[in-house]
């Protein structure tokens, strides 16, 4: 038992290469094992059949001629059995033997053959042991004169036979085990083989620990190990389109805080030095004060969206079934307090998905706050739900079109209007919003010549059935995406 417990400890300390080529050779060994014994036995029970058939034929057909001449035992002599290769002797039904004069090896009988000799049914095949101690297969078949009942017993030497089951079992052995050795070596390979991709994910892995180079592995072939490849090759991707976005984001938030902070930094020095000199003209303190309140609330929407950028791949979205038309009638009210001066023209048909009303609400008074920035005073904002689209265009000076590829990148904004508040996360956090809801955002021209913007939310246009209170079954909305 400690044996066989010291000998699984060791195969689980292996290397899974070495555990598989063991495996493989221990299934081969096993089958060349199972056949080996099963190809010895079948053989040697045909064999052992056939001659007792062989045997059973010779002693009916002996039978008879004993049966005419019991005395004499039917004139059979010594040299003829000996040319028969077989041993003769009867049986009487009292136990008494007879053999032929002159026999110099004799059966020991036994109780089968007496059996025969008493039942005078059917017949008997065992192997035995001569007077001389020589194995002999021996048979017996039943026949009976007018007075007395017989068994006739025929046997034949078995060195031959043995001799040639001996020279089989050693060969099915030999062979065994030289296919056994092939095996090994054949698994080592094929275990070799089909643990090199693993090996170069952990080389892969290691090498990303160690250096943090995210540069992908080469896949070949295919299969559950390629696939797996190919997996990890995609996590690399992800892994270094994520990291590029976070340098690029904290490159460009670095960016954008500085300039709302040094010019904070520059007017609250200002407010210092005139505690001491007071050497600002009379309304200039005011005017630096609103300015730094402003730019407080820049800074703070700033830093609003950047928590939003920054949070969006990671957040767990909570999507519920919505009615689009709210959603946009809440951003509109929240742009009306912004552009007091402005005439929105609104339309809104049905369209109902399921979403993040929070976030689709965010998304839209983005467009509509960009609408009301570039609107001239008195200008109209149009707004058109129809079908799965939503169309923002406003009377403004429109977007350029060489601007248009860039108008959802994060931090990007128009040379024209880089002295105008804002952030330059508005349009981005857009993008990323509509996309997460499996739709799209593009911007063009309107047909006033200002800035449209077209979102496409998938959804339905009639509102889902209500399920009554014994049905459990639901209406599926197009879902959010992660």
């Amino acid at each position: 038992m400690n044996g066989w417990l010291t000998r699984l400890l060791s195969l689980r300390e292996r290397s899974l290469r070495n555990r598989l080529a063991v495996l493989v050779a221990a299934a081969v060994a096993s089958a060349v094992a199972v056949t080996g014994v099963a190809a010895w036995l079948i053989t040697n029970v045909t064999v052992y059949n056939q001659l007792d058939g062989e045997l059973v034929d010779v002693a009916a057909v002996t039978a008879d001629w004993v049966a005419v001449d019991i005395e004499g035992m039917g004139g059979l002599d010594t040299n003829a059995l000996k040319a028969a290769n077989v041993t003769v002797m009867l049986i009487r039904s009292d136990g008494r033997p007879t053999t032929l004069p002159g026999e110099k090896v004799s059966l020991v009988p036994g109780p089968q053959e007496l059996s025969v000799a008493r039942r005078q049914q059917g017949s008997s095949a065992r192997t035995g042991v001569s007077s001389t101690g020589e194995p002999y297969r021996i048979v017996a078949v039943p026949f009976q004169s007018s007075t007395e009942k017989f068994a006739l017993v025929l046997g034949r030497p078995l060195q031959a036979t043995n001799n040639i089951m001996g020279t089989l079992a050693w060969s099915l052995v030999l062979f065994g085990v030289l296919g056994a050795a092939v095996s090994s070596a054949i698994g080592f390979v094929i275990a070799r083989s089909a643990i090199r991709p693993v090996q170069r994910l952990t080389e892969a892995a290691t090498r990303i620990t160690d250096t943090n180079d995210l540069t992908p592995i080469t896949v070949d072939g295919s299969g559950e190990l390629a696939e797996l490849g190919r997996s990890f090759n995609t996590m690399l991707g992800t892994l270094e389109s994520s990291r590029e976005r976070q340098k690029r984001l904290i490159a460009d938030a670095g960016h954008e805080l500085r300039t709302p902070l040094t010019s904070l930094r520059t007017n609250v020095e200002l407010l210092v030095a005139d505690e001491r000199s007071r050497m600002l003209p009379e309304g200039a303190r005011s005017d630096i004060l609103r300015d730094i309140a402003g730019q407080l609330g820049e800074f703070t929407t700033l830093v609003g969206d950047l928590v939003h950028l920054s949070r969006e791949d990671v957040v767990e979205p909570h999507p519920e079934p919505i009615d689009l038309r709210d959603v946009i009638n809440s951003s509109i009210a929240r742009a009306k307090r912004r552009g007091p001066s402005l005439t929105f023209d609104v339309e809104l048909n049905p369209l109902f998905l399921v979403g993040e009303p929070d976030s689709l609400e965010r998304a839209i008074t983005n467009l509509l706050d960009n609408a009301v920035k570039f609107s001239p005073p008195g200008g109209t904002i149009h707004v058109l739900l129809e079908g799965d689209r939503l169309r923002i265009s406003d009377q403004g000076p429109g977007i350029p079109d060489d601007e248009l590829p860039h108008v959802f990148d994060r931090f990007w904004r128009s040379p024209s209007a880089r002295n105008d508040p804002g952030s330059g996360l508005g349009l981005s956090i857009v993008a990323a919003t509509i996309k997460a809801h499996g739709g799209w955002v593009k911007a063009g021209r309107s047909a006033e010549g200002g800035a449209e913007f077209i979102v496409r939310l998938p959804g339905e246009t009639s509102p889902p059935d209500e399920p009554a209170d014994d049905d459990e079954s639901t209406v599926l909305l197009p879902k959010i995406t992660g």
